[in-house]
């Protein structure tokens, strides 16, 4: 009797088990089912990182706007962060009095979009539709909608791809001049800028602070810079040219950099030129492939704002698109630094609010 009881009791609360089981499930199915009938619109979803990106996201956070960043990976041939992570110690960033390494200066501007709500996901971005409103955003197989659209991508220095490059980029090789030629491995050394425009020259001019004397390498006869700028290094003692000239290799001693190999392409003679340090200065490339012509750039395909703004222009006209803002070095072949890029996404980030604030 007993038995048969404790089985009775026993099969009811199996079945009871089974029913909460198969009633959770039918809940979640709805949730799933209204969640992919009912695609969520972005109020503002941010393209690109460091330190930019990041700025922007502290900022739209902080305006309630729940932004949604991709941070790209490997886009443009870089791990998330653009130009900031061809660099090793970051020495003119406000708050920090000596110097900080770019992995700890990167994680704390990430770090701190988390802290302030932003949602970040490690992908990159294949596609924009400006087309029609919402906007839509392509990754991968997903395409999410959004009312604003920031875009923080980088520009990267343009290299030469030649032996030894990459196992001494930042270390006696850099494409930054301001960004790292007081480092204490350049002072007082003879060091060699490779370019011909006015990005080569400035970086020249601004190198012989530090160096004992400067070198350009300039693969013409002529230098593209300004005539302004040509002049700036005509008249600067510690400058010498070499025209027709071209990097062939680093010759090394005692693991440090002493001498390159340099070759006249016209007459293909060969010489040693001593060296401490090399700094290209051949150009950027813009992280704008990905636009697909929709945002009015310039010859070198950095994206073209509205002065003293970020909002962006239609192709060949003057026109506004409404919503899409850029910031950092995408939108900056001037000054190229970590810290106007931060106040650029700072901009961007108001100029989205503001916007949106239109809308409502």
């Amino acid at each position: 009797m007993f038995d048969n009881f404790y089985t009775y009791k026993i099969s009811q609360y199996e079945n009871g088990i089974f029913y909460l089981f198969f009633a959770c499930e039918c809940v979640f199915f709805l949730v799933r089912f209204r969640r992919n009938s009912i695609k969520m619109v972005e109020k503002v979803i941010i393209i690109g990182s460091w330190p930019a990106g990041h700025t922007a996201a502290i900022y739209a956070a902080r305006a309630l706007l729940k932004p949604l960043m991709f941070e790209w990976f490997l886009a443009n041939g870089v791990a998330a962060g653009g130009q900031l992570t061809t660099t090793t110690e970051v020495e003119n960033f406000p708050g920090f009095p000596t110097w900080v390494q770019w992995p700890e200066l990167m994680m704390k501007m990430r770090e701190q979009s988390l802290h302030s709500w932003t949602r970040i996901e490690t992908k990159t971005v294949d596609a924009i539709d400006l087309s029609s409103r919402p906007y839509k955003v392509t990754v991968a197989d997903n395409v999410y909608e959004t009312e604003s659209i920031i875009i923080a991508t980088w520009a990267v220095a343009k290299r030469l791809h030649l032996p030894w490059e990459e196992t001494y980029w930042q270390k006696w090789i850099s494409a930054c001049a301001v960004c790292d030629g007081g480092l204490p491995v350049f002072r007082n050394k003879h060091l060699v800028v490779i370019g011909g425009g006015d990005s080569a020259c400035e970086e020249a001019n601004y190198l012989t602070k530090f160096a004992s004397k400067v070198t350009m390498l300039v693969r013409k006869d002529k230098l593209r810079a300004s005539k302004v700028m040509q002049q700036r290094v005509f008249d600067n003692e510690k400058i010498d040219i070499l025209w027709n000239t071209e990097w062939k290799e680093i010759l090394w001693n005692e693991k440090l950099m002493t001498w390159i190999t340099v070759v006249n392409n016209q007459t293909n003679e060969e010489h040693h030129l001593e060296a401490g340090g090399l700094f290209y200065a051949i150009g950027h490339k813009p992280a704008t492939a990905f636009l697909n012509g929709q945002i009015a750039t310039d010859e070198v395909w950095y994206i073209l704002t509205v002065p003293w703004s970020t909002k962006v222009l239609a192709p060949g006209s003057e026109e506004i698109i409404p919503g899409v803002y850029a910031a950092g070095d995408v939108q900056d072949k001037i000054y190229r630094q970590a810290i106007t890029s931060a106040g650029t996404g700072c901009m961007a980030a108001l100029d989205a609010e503001h916007y949106l604030q239109t809308l409502a």
